[in-house]
């Protein structure tokens, strides 16, 4: 029988040390993806590409999380988490060193295959942390638990962001994107390897960080929580979480969360950067005050994710994950509606809401789905798929410079994100009905 059961202990064994240890991949893959954002831009001006050829990054990026969720599933069902965590590093150190050979090649393409590689890695990270995470203590706890851990995520984030801005915006040749359509073969050719280097510096150094990690874990006695077998097979796990309706709602209201947070974050460089130019600004410095804006709104999402976590302990996570949605969707609006600095702010305003809405689709999600915790935590990750499927969307809307009631394209392109964020308050709303009325 379970006894002392806490936040970070099990069977009254202190979880500490192994829970350190695995929250440290949070802010690894926190790095990962908001390194990469700015780039959609940098490889825009470096290849002297559209917003959508740009956007294919987001494509490889999280079409890896979609391609290996199952496959790491079904790995660390035979095996167990520490073995997920670990093949995850593996795969994320190999994906981030590809990009020097990437950068030999002078091509756009094998930095695509780069990042798909390393985003295979993240998704057998997330696969594996969170659940593990997840088994760390019990169940009544879990949620809480769960938005401990991910509240290093946006510390990370925040790192790449910064990274982004000082070691790679910053260091690439000022020229803007109309004056390279100009440049010759060999005039381009230059430029474009000088910015390169500059780029790949950030995954080179992280891939060299992760192999520290790697082995670190490798060598470190980490708890066997959550990895017994049942020896159920997939078919049976898979129908059983079908007909779990808080379990299939959450894969869809996971799908459309990460969708919102993959534009905003990603298109914040677009949005403020047409907004000051409109200012007078030339187009780096609207590019690098945008990215400020970025890492501010980061800050934001860093501070409200431990309010959040506290306010947990009060309220149920279901109504929380609502409210923020819906105050998510009303700043949105905002976004759309002004054409000034002030849409800007919203924007910003944004990632304040979103700090939850991740660990707690996922905490609520995996409520009582018993042994089949790691396939649903699979199902969970392929709906990162999100991020691949609407930031192509935006971007499409925004080169066919479609525009509504006078609003640029790139206001106009934010009601994807209000879409999204409206079926996230659904799902909160219909999981707190399930917990709170339909049981009591």
């Amino acid at each position: 029988m379970e006894k002392n059961n806490g936040l970070l202990t099990k069977n009254g064994v202190s979880l500490l040390i192994p829970f350190i240890m695995v929250t440290a991949c949070f802010a690894l893959w926190g790095f990962a993806n908001d390194v990469t954002s700015p780039m959609v831009k940098a490889f825009s001006k470096i290849f002297r590409m559209s917003v959508t050829e740009g956007a294919f990054i987001q494509v490889a990026f999280y079409l890896g999380y979609f391609v290996m969720a199952f496959p790491a599933a079904i790995f660390i069902q035979k095996y167990s988490f520490k073995a997920g965590v670990m093949i995850g590093l593996g795969l994320y150190a190999a994906g981030a060193l590809m990009f020097l050979p990437a950068k030999m090649t002078g091509f756009y393409y094998p930095f695509l295959l780069a990042y798909f590689i390393m985003t295979c890695g993240l998704s057998f990270l997330e696969t594996s942390c969170n659940p593990y995470i997840y088994c760390m203590g019990s169940e009544e706890t879990a949620t809480r638990r769960l938005n401990l851990a991910q509240a290093f995520n946006p510390i990370g984030c925040l790192a790449g962001m910064y990274v982004a801005m000082e070691y790679v915006q910053a260091r690439m040749s000022p020229m803007d994107s109309e004056t390279r359509k100009g440049l010759t073969d060999l005039q381009f050719n230059i430029i474009r390897d000088h910015d390169l280097s500059v780029l790949i510096q950030p995954y080179i150094y992280i891939g060299a960080a992760v192999i520290l990690l790697l082995v670190l874990i490798r060598v470190t006695n980490m708890p066997k929580n959550g990895d017994t077998h049942s020896g159920k097979k997939l078919s049976t796990s898979l129908r059983e979480l079908y007909h779990t309706a808080n379990y299939r709602e959450g894969v869809i209201a996971q799908f459309f969360y990460i969708g919102a947070q993959v534009m905003c974050w990603t298109f914040i460089i677009q949005y403020g950067t047409h907004i000051f130019m409109n200012e007078g600004m030339d187009e780096r410095a609207a590019e690098i005050l945008s990215q400020k804006y970025n890492i501010v709104a980061l800050v934001f999402f860093t501070v409200s994710r431990f309010i959040c976590t506290w306010f947990l302990k009060y309220i149920q996570p279901g109504r929380l994950l609502m409210i923020l949605a819906v105050i998510a969707a009303c700043a949105t609006a905002g976004v759309i509606l002004f054409t000034d600095r002030n849409g800007l702010y919203c924007l910003v305003a944004v990632s304040a809401t979103m700090s939850l809405m991740f660990p707690t689709i996922y905490g609520i999600a995996l409520r009582g789905v018993g042994d089949n915790v790691k396939i649903g935590g699979a199902g969970l990750i392929m709906s990162i798929l999100g991020g691949s499927v609407f930031p192509p969307l935006q971007a499409f809307i925004i080169d066919m410079n479609w525009t509504f009631m006078a609003l640029p394209a790139t206001n106009v392109s934010f009601i994807l994100v209000f879409v999204c964020f409206c079926v996230v308050a659904k799902y909160g709303h219909r999981s707190y009905i399930r917990h709170n009325v339909t049981h009591n």
